[in-house]
């Protein structure tokens, strides 16, 4: 037989390494609990391979867990949901399209949602805006939606460049009810053959996340899609019905308030519009005029007033056959709710932007000679 003293030396061994055992499984528990663990988070910044996440308007980082696990961004929510705990800056988040890679530590990721840094440029439309650019006689050329969406996309994901003749291709030849155009546009859309401006005034002024990934006719059918809804939410058919006009004839109508009114006149410019269609009188705008021409200025010149195209409404009757520009609601509103007076006639008479409305020819007259002798009416065309 062993000696006693033999069995509890055995005996206290196995203790010791009893309590080793737990004592080191103890501090790994407690290391996942505190890091997520190997087994519920990756390690470091991400592999390399970009991926876009958007956060929606209104959504919390929380919410993003599930689809950032999906996307293999993140290795599980319940890591992600632990690092946004942790972040003070996550409930600043801001919407938008962010990039991020897969394969980030949960920490990572959510630094790399809160870091505004890595947000895809947003895509901004004013009010006034024309799908094509406008080259301005002695000024500044003002880029076109096309040439924007085309500039994000290239810069955004070289890889994927969407150029201004693919948006202009697909504009032009693709159904337009596979745009999104509301179905009160389509006749209209299509009557403009393969004009790749048949599109014009129905992209909304504001601010849009322009997937990179997307090809052109996906982004263009986002754009009109939203854009349509935007439409239908405020109740077009009704509120165009009110003043006797089509939904689409009121956007055109808004158009032009946009391109000829200073912001503080939009409804007084409405009630011109109003009042020369119901009398019938051309309504004579300069802003028709220059729509179709490679340069743009406040002046017409006499040959550009008598070309006859389906805009210029010097020579031709009612509204012109399209928008010619990207109308915002306020002009919308314009329309909607003119203001009252029997003005047929209105110029804009110095820098500032003092616009006189008219009653007679004869007013107008003395106001456009104001107009003269300001330069507000000087043609720069042909000037060096």
């Amino acid at each position: 037989m062993e000696p006693k003293y033999v069995k509890r030396r055995q005996r206290g061994l196995a203790v010791l390494i009893a309590a080793l055992t737990l004592i080191i499984f103890a501090i790994i528990y407690i290391g996942v609990k505190i890091t997520g663990g190997s087994s519920t988070d990756y390690r470091g910044e991400g592999n390399g391979m970009v991926q876009l996440v958007e956060i929606p308007e209104g959504s919390t980082l929380s919410q993003l867990g599930p689809g950032l696990v999906e996307k293999g961004i993140v290795k599980s929510d319940s890591a992600f949901q632990s690092a946004a705990a942790r972040n003070p800056n996550a409930g600043n988040v801001q919407p938008g399209l962010y990039r991020l890679q897969e394969e980030m530590s949960a920490t990572a990721a959510v630094q790399a949602l809160t870091d505004p840094n890595n947000q895809v440029e947003f895509l901004d439309i004013p009010g006034g805006a024309t799908l094509r650019d406008v080259k301005v006689v002695g000024g500044q050329s003002r880029p076109g939606i096309y040439s924007e969406i085309s500039r994000i996309s290239c810069a955004e994901n070289p890889d994927n460049c969407v150029s201004v003749a693919q948006l202009e291709e697909v504009a032009a030849k693709t159904d337009p009810t596979e745009l999104g155009v509301p179905s009160w546009a389509v006749d209209a859309v299509n009557s403009r053959g393969d004009d790749p401006r048949r599109l014009e005034g129905l992209i909304i002024p504001g601010r849009y996340v322009v997937n990179p990934d997307m090809n052109a006719k996906e982004i263009l059918s986002d754009l009109v899609t939203r854009s349509a809804q935007k439409y239908s939410d405020t109740g077009i058919v009704d509120r165009a019905r009110d003043i006797g006009l089509s939904p689409y004839q009121l956007i055109i109508a808004a158009s032009l308030v946009e391109r000829e009114a200073p912001a503080n006149d939009f409804d007084k410019v409405a009630r011109v519009i109003l009042n020369r269609l119901h009398k019938p009188m051309r309504l004579e705008f300069d802003s028709t005029v220059n729509y179709d021409l490679s340069e743009q200025e406040v002046a017409t010149t006499d040959q550009d007033r008598s070309r006859k195209t389906p805009w210029n409404t010097y020579a031709k009757d009612g509204l012109p056959e399209t928008p010619i520009a990207a109308p915002s609601e306020h002009a919308i509103q314009a329309m909607e709710h003119p203001a009252q007076g029997d003005w047929l006639f209105f110029v804009t008479v110095d820098s500032n932007g003092t616009t006189v409305f008219s009653k007679t020819f004869e007013e107008h007259q003395a106001a456009t000679q104001r107009a003269i002798e300001s330069g507000m009416l000087d043609s720069r065309r042909g000037r060096n």
